[in-house]
């Protein structure tokens, strides 16, 4: 076995916020209360996650792009025979990846346009009106439902890896490295990944990206909202 570099510090960094994002906004919807802004505010950090991995996904280090994981009928073929061997995302985990990604960023984006009407707004709630603000609330509970299906399923994929193929998936999320097959047993092997990518500039720019998206999610980019009429001054009294 070759002890290899696959994940980078930023997409590290990226994992293990989006779990301690999504499970704090998950625990503070359900208590609710005087969570619910603190809810609010750890959807606007899932959209800022979100678009940070899609662009860290297009100038990212190799292994953290989508070209290099997001491979063709052949290559799952080839994993389900067990002929595939590559680092990073296998064929089947980048699908469980691509899903995450797009079910978080609709459950994010859908609770910008939400409101409970109790004790929370989404920021973007005004720009489509309040019946269809409903029609996102409405949505917004449901996909919970398929992103909590979606997590079981995601958790249960890793301990089937360690139990049953003794591959511990979680170590190389935390170090950054893993274990791999010699080159010269490999029956399959992977495209080999763009071999330049990521570095300071590109992490600069995925997150000032990532910071403007965040802005606008919490609607930044709004304009202020008019100025409340000024009251007139009370009539001095006559005595």
């Amino acid at each position: 076995m070759n002890r290899q570099r696959v994940w980078d510090l930023p997409i590290r960094l990226f994992h293990w916020s989006l779990v301690a994002s999504i499970t704090f906004a998950y625990v503070s919807g359900q208590i609710g209360g005087n969570l619910i802004d603190w809810h609010g505010r750890a959807g606007f950090l899932i959209v800022g996650l979100i678009v940070f991995r899609i662009v860290w996904g297009l100038i990212g280090s190799p292994t953290a792009r989508f070209a290099s994981f997001v491979r063709g009928p052949g290559a799952i073929r080839a994993y389900l025979r067990g002929e595939w061997r590559g680092i990073g995302h296998n064929p089947i985990g980048a699908l469980s990846v691509l899903g995450l990604l797009a079910l978080v960023a609709a459950q994010a984006a859908t609770g910008l346009f939400t409101n409970d009407d109790i004790a929370y707004q989404g920021p973007l709630a005004d720009l489509v009106g309040k019946d269809q603000s409903d029609r996102f609330h409405s949505l917004h509970a449901w996909l919970q439902n398929g992103l909590l299906a979606l997590v079981v399923l995601h958790v249960g994929a890793i301990v089937f890896y360690l139990r049953v193929k003794k591959e511990n998936l979680v170590k190389p999320m935390i170090t950054g490295w893993k274990e791999v097959t010699p080159p010269a047993t490999r029956t399959y092997t992977s495209p080999a990944p763009a071999p330049r990518g990521g570095g300071f500039p590109a992490f600069i720019i995925a997150v000032l990206i990532a910071g403007g998206a965040t802005y606008a999610a919490a609607g930044g980019l709004l304009p202020a909202p008019p100025a409340a009429p000024a009251q007139p001054a009370a009539a001095a009294p006559a005595w």
